[in-house]
């Protein structure tokens, strides 16, 4: 289904050039050729130093570059900010891109902490003519987007439980040296911030909102060497919770970044009176169903027939990937702006991602209501 798309090219900025600033970047230079459209006008990248700004720019494709992204802020011929800057950063930036009349792509986490997260909601709620959008990329994968679908026409029935889990490794190995993303003034929460709100906002996409977690943390490597001798670990590695869903569904949800071996397990399972699904983003190209009265599940390859899939590729079994949904995220923001549909998750509703894993990281056993 075609989307409405700007009729005039809209002025990009992009702040922060690492892996996920790369992201943006391709699905800036992409989103046209694949949706139609005109294309975005690549007007500025800031990082620093400044030549590192200047040589990115222009790899990148952008007009300009600079090192101060207060800059970006006051140029006219910018519309469209995309942040994807350390934590820290986040809240300043993205609120004096509202104030600026800009609307933001801002990459999860939403903020440092929930107190940021929530100022940064009344901001955007101040400036209604500002979209803002988060980068939970993984609810644009096309196999996603068909669980959503089937979940809505009762293919399985109603939902009854959900069971989740988002495992890495990069950081299981104890020599790894102590770096900002380990603490809370410069990473917030650890192994929620950086992978547990990916699998919230799946899980809320699934099964609608939560009412309760009863959850624990843990600090499995409590120290990390450093130029400076051994450092404390501030963060969590890993976190499990317990769900209770205000549908009266149960789940459970489980979040590691010292899991060895694992590379993205964002898996979950849903459950419902007359089947269940299940999908793995390590296999993010098959979604799994089981139908009451089927003796197995059957595997729903990705290909066309799934939503947005056919725009990349018009035939089956050839493999949709990481950066296309970067590239569905950046319609669905150019699409808003031009007075489609809303897209999600804004501002808003990342608050509410972020008030489930900060309930999370702070119930300590006991029950906390959201």
């Amino acid at each position: 289904m075609s989307k409405a798309m700007p009729s005039k090219p809209l002025g990009v900025a992009l702040i922060g050039t690492g892996f996920m600033g790369k992201c943006h970047a391709m699905a800036w230079r992409n989103v046209a050729l694949v949706f139609g459209g005109v294309h975005p006008r690549l007007e500025i990248l800031c990082d620093m130093p400044e030549e590192r700004a200047s040589t990115l720019a222009a790899q990148f494709g952008f007009a300009r570059a600079t090192s101060d992204w207060q800059e970006v802020m006051a140029d006219p011929a910018v519309d469209v900010v995309s942040i994807t800057t350390p934590n820290g950063l986040h809240r300043a930036m993205a609120e004096a891109a509202l104030e600026a009349g800009k609307h933001v792509w801002l990459e999860k986490p939403m903020a440092l902490t929930l107190e940021d997260a929530e100022a940064m909601a009344v901001i955007a709620a101040r400036h209604p003519g500002q979209v803002t959008l988060l980068g939970y990329n993984y609810l644009r994968s096309p196999a996603f987007q068909m669980a959503r679908q089937l979940l809505a026409q009762g293919a399985i029935g109603t939902p009854t439980a959900f069971r989740g889990v988002y495992d890495e490794d990069y950081c299981s190995d104890p020599r790894l040296p102590w770096s900002w993303r380990m603490t809370h003034a410069g990473g917030g929460l650890g192994a929620l911030g950086d992978l547990g709100c990916h699998l919230v906002s799946q899980m809320l996409a699934l099964m609608g909102p939560v009412e309760e977690v009863t959850a624990l943390t843990h600090v499995a490597i409590p120290e990390r060497p450093s130029p400076d001798g051994p450092k404390t670990v501030e963060n969590e590695d890993s976190a499990m919770a317990l769900v209770r869903f205000t549908s009266g569904a149960h789940g459970s949800f489980a979040t590691s970044r010292v899991a060895r071996g694992r590379k993205c397990r964002l898996q979950w399972e849903v459950h419902g009176t007359a089947g269940t699904m299940v999908f793995d983003q390590e296999n993010m190209n098959e979604l799994w169903v089981h139908r009451a009265g089927e003796s197995g599940f059957t595997r729903h390859l990705s290909g066309p027939e799934q939503p947005d899939f056919a725009a990349f590729c018009p035939a089956p079994g050839h493999n949709f990937g990481f950066n296309e949904q970067k590239v569905i995220e950046a319609r669905d923001l150019l699409s808003a702006i031009a007075g489609g549909a809303p897209c999600e998750p804004g501002f808003a509703e990342g608050l509410v991602i972020e008030r489930i894993i900060h309930a999370i990281a702070r119930s300590n056993g006991k029950p906390v209501t959201l």
